[in-house]
């Protein structure tokens, strides 16, 4: 091996983290990750590296550009839909730990990887490079064949719907994020109790047709029967997180960095305002098209 490749191997396995961390968010999936990784490293070994002064930042530019082109892929080919095992139960990718899919999801947010894949190709390498990596936008132009300028507005609008807006008064946003938190936690915890405590005792679930799916929509009453459904959906709960969802505070559940379902979720008032009154559950493909997702504040 010549110098200059014993260096760039080197250099490769020491990055390697930071490009699998790259790639994961620009694609959202562990295996398409790894896959892009492995892409970065032949594209690598067979150039020219001799001017090449920051070789961290320039494998971080090949990686980008592999994700960019199996996103324009994607887009192109479109998603094949996701086979379910079970009614209701979303199957991986071919090859995937679904608990390292789960603690990479947990790891960078669900809410993050769904608002992500709703960007253009453009937008998301765009936002991902510079917001994310730091990455110079003239850097990202060159690989997306933009201005600099230009790069800089994509990364402007992404960063935008990233964070979403809210007509609700932040005091309202953190107390329902606390509650949602609390959901959350006890539906992957298994603690029926704390569940049950967050419920009003006349709480409705309604779940679309999708969800299941069922001929008809799922409504369930009261707080016991909610919280036993909850505790059903514990596996779920792996792949679920925190999101803002028309201005308010919900989950959302990806499947390889693509949304899956969303639970919206309303409140009580007053005294009650801890308190959770309804749940709807949307699985329905043209529900979660119409919804505004965006990242809820830390």
């Amino acid at each position: 091996m010549l110098d200059g490749q014993l260096v760039l191997a080197e250099r490769f396995e020491a990055d390697r983290s930071h490009l699998r961390a790259v790639a994961y968010r620009m694609l959202g999936s562990v295996s398409e990750a790894e896959d892009a990784v492995q892409d970065a490293w032949l594209r690598a070994s067979a150039a020219d590296i001799g001017e090449v002064q920051n070789l961290t930042g320039w494998l971080t530019t090949v990686v980008g550009r592999v994700c960019l082109n199996m996103l324009r892929t994607r887009r192109t080919r479109g998603e094949e839909p996701l086979d379910a095992p079970a009614p209701g139960t979303p199957a991986p990718r071919e090859g995937t730990d679904p608990e390292q899919e789960a603690v990479m999801a947990d790891s960078v947010g669900v809410a993050l990887l769904v608002v992500l894949d709703t960007l253009a190709p453009s937008e998301r390498v765009a936002f991902v490079l510079h917001d994310m990596f730091a990455v110079p936008f003239e850097d990202i132009a060159r690989m997306i064949e933009k201005t600099p300028a230009a790069t800089r507005q994509l990364a402007s609008r992404a960063r935008r719907r990233v964070k979403g807006g809210s007509p609700l008064p932040e005091a309202d946003l953190s107390r329902r994020r606390r509650v949602v938190d609390a959901f959350l936690s006890a539906t992957r915890g298994g603690d029926f109790e704390a569940l049950l405590a967050l419920l009003d005792p006349d709480v409705v679930l309604r779940a679309d047709r999708s969800v299941i799916p069922t001929p008809e929509p799922i409504r369930v009453g009261g707080a016991l029967a909610v919280a036993q459904g909850a505790m059903a959906a514990m596996s779920r709960a792996r792949l679920t997180g925190p999101a803002l969802v028309d201005g308010s505070v919900g989950l959302a559940m990806a499947v390889n960095g693509r949304l899956f379902l969303v639970l919206s979720f309303t409140f009580g008032a007053g005294e009650d305002a801890d308190t959770i009154t309804g749940i709807d559950i949307i699985a329905d493909e043209d529900r979660l098209a119409g919804l505004e997702l965006g990242v809820p504040a830390a």
